[in-house]
């Protein structure tokens, strides 16, 4: 099937908006970003890609591993390198279906690589509601997003919501290893009594 850069770039090509990366993620991006996940814990990864976010997860080894990846391709990919994962092919809008018809409860953590910066406003905020729903009362969620395109609108809206969305959110240092830089947001404690 090629080379994991070539498989994304070619799904990109063909569905940029939904297929928001060029390139997989490095792994000292991928390593910030599972750093949430407890062991033992049970843990949704939102648009895997090629698994280079899979791959991190699983060394932290979580009692439980579920994916939403919309591709089709990518899903399967996903699928095929990590039978122990549960993978659905569905949107990130699908997540408390997905969840309920796996009987599965709160999360323990989120890990998203959706492409934040590319979705509009009502997606953004439909999306990070049910990541909170998804959350158990000390469970987190975590993403990034591209040091180059933080000024604009869209990166700005998902800061200003995850900080009325979680009560504590820490942002890393800026990951300058990653093509391109990222920076890497930690939000925990989901508050249950506001929209995103």
């Amino acid at each position: 099937m090629g080379s994991d850069a070539s498989v994304l770039f070619r799904e990109f090509l063909r569905d940029p908006v939904r297929v928001g990366a060029i390139a997989p993620s490095g792994r000292l991006l991928t390593d910030v970003l599972a750093r949430v996940v407890p062991r033992d814990g049970v843990v949704v990864e939102l648009g895997p890609g090629t698994g280079a976010v899979t791959a991190a997860i699983r060394r932290r080894a979580p009692l439980r591993q579920l994916a939403a990846e919309v591709n089709p391709r990518l899903a399967g990919l996903v699928a095929g390198r990590w039978p122990d994962v549960e993978v659905a092919c569905v949107d990130a809008a699908d997540l408390g279906h997905v969840l309920a018809g796996r009987g599965v409860g709160p999360v323990d953590a989120v890990v998203s690589s959706l492409p934040w910066a590319v979705l509009p406003a009502d997606r953004q905020r439909a999306i990070l509601s049910l990541v909170r729903d998804a959350l158990t009362d000390d469970g987190c969620f975590t993403t990034y997003a591209y040091v180059h395109a933080l000024w604009a609108p869209p990166a700005r809206r998902l800061a200003s919501a995850l900080s009325a969305s979680f009560a504590s959110v820490s942002v890393s240092p800026v990951i300058w290893a990653n093509l391109p830089p990222a920076i890497v947001y930690r939000a925990r404690r989901p508050r249950r009594d506001v929209t995103a």
